[in-house]
């Protein structure tokens, strides 16, 4: 269904090395390889690496990574530590090596950091090169609107986590809300980690283990649908929470050309922007529990 497919191209940021799958970079790295072959490898977006496993990297992936001139690089999030500049360099330096196809072809272009005041990120922005999107990790309780500004119009975009494995770390949906209003009013991109492996709103068990206990998550076609119709529809914040909130399916159509949800129509062409330009993608540990789960709803 081309609406659907619209909605969940190149959405999903592999970040199998991270918890709750916690998997080590060897797994990580033949699970991307085998995800960029596969089926639905229209789904994937980068692959996420802490600047600390990038040598694991490189010995886990040089036999996998294309070494044919026409061949496609793999792209990278690096999520840095605590020495931004040396992470710079250290990027730069795995750039330089892997635009060399003999040392097999893989390119870092953006990073995710943690802040917490507008001071932090101008100060970030001064040292991230141009050729580097920056995707600033901010707290979402509270006021947003000042971070949010702090990187409109500039080259970054923001970061918001939406789960975890403690039930702390799921925000309300009156938060998220909140803050998908002020970056599309303030025209700030977004991606979202943590916490989306479900395409709907409901009660899930917050990791793998048998006896983990569940609590209620948000789902990544609420947030997604929710900030293409803030973006392209001007939705307001109410109706943003409003469908977030939504737990069944029923309440969607899924059309070729649009999906609808109430009064409000979203033709692809605006879905296709929003998620060229405001909602950009998400991190998850899974790329196949999503991809499941939309094929037992039918939409793939």
């Amino acid at each position: 269904m081309n609406s659907v497919r619209t909605l969940m191209n190149g959405i999903v940021d592999y970040a199998g090395f991270f918890p709750p799958a916690k998997l080590g970079m060897g797994p990580v790295v033949r699970n991307y390889g085998s995800y960029i072959e596969s089926e639905h490898s229209w789904m994937l977006g980068r692959l996420i690496v802490p600047v600390s496993g990038l040598g694991d990297f490189e010995a886990h992936a040089s036999s996998m990574l294309s070494k044919n001139e026409e061949g496609m690089p793999w792209l990278i999030s690096v999520v840095t530590g605590k020495d931004l500049g040396a992470d710079i360099e250290r990027i730069a330096a795995f750039n330089d090596t892997h635009q060399n196809p003999e040392r097999g072809l893989a390119t870092i272009d953006a990073i995710e950091l943690k802040t917490k005041d507008s001071k932090a990120i101008d100060a970030a922005l001064d040292l991230i090169p141009e050729w580097l999107t920056p995707f600033f990790e901010i707290p979402i309780t509270g006021d947003v609107r000042g971070l949010v500004a702090a990187i409109a119009g500039t080259e970054g975009a923001a970061k918001v986590r939406l789960g975890g494995v403690e039930v702390g770390a799921f925000p309300v949906a009156e938060d998220v809300a909140k803050f998908i209003s002020a970056c599309a009013k303030a025209g700030t991109p977004f991606k979202a980690t943590a916490g989306l492996h479900h395409p709907l709103r409901g009660s899930h068990q917050m990791t793998y283990e048998p006896d983990s206990p569940s609590c209620t998550m948000h789902g990544f076609l609420n947030v997604f649908l929710a900030a293409a119709m803030a973006h392209g529809a001007k939705a307001s914040e109410e109706e943003v929470l409003k469908a977030l909130h939504e737990t069944s399916l029923e309440n969607f159509e899924f059309h070729d050309d649009v999906i609808v949800w109430g009064k409000r129509r979203l033709p692809v062409e605006k879905i296709a922007q929003a998620r060229e330009r405001f909602a950009l993608s998400f991190g998850s540990c899974s790329f196949e529990e999503p991809i499941q789960d939309l094929k037992t709803l039918q939409l793939l």
